[in-house]
């Protein structure tokens, strides 16, 4: 992921994507860099359009995240808090596993 990331950072600033530029901007991060990852970020993107893969990325990702919100939406209050309440339970126990490893 941290190589998407570099990639997004360099396009961002205006700078061509290379494996020398990914490379400079993940030693930078403090990530061990795979010179064979980043030659193969290197190829993916090539002949890529950045800036429509994430306008169309984002297109997509809009009727996703609204689903879930309109189903909320629908769902009577009562059942909400007891979704709610199950919830806290639950994520509470989850806490105290973790002190006993």
């Amino acid at each position: 992921m941290e190589y998407i990331y570099a990639a997004l950072l360099l396009h961002k600033a205006g700078k061509d994507i290379t494996e020398e530029t990914v490379a400079a901007v993940l030693q930078a991060a403090g990530v061990d860099v795979d010179d064979s990852r980043a030659k193969a970020l290197v190829a993916a993107l090539d002949g890529v359009d950045i800036e429509e893969a994430m306008a169309t990325a984002a297109v997509a990702a809009a009727p996703a995240a609204a689903a879930p919100v309109a189903a909320a939406e629908e769902a009577p209050a009562e059942e909400a808090a007891e979704e709610e309440e199950e919830e806290a339970e639950e994520s509470g126990m989850a806490g105290l596993g973790a002190l006993f490893g």
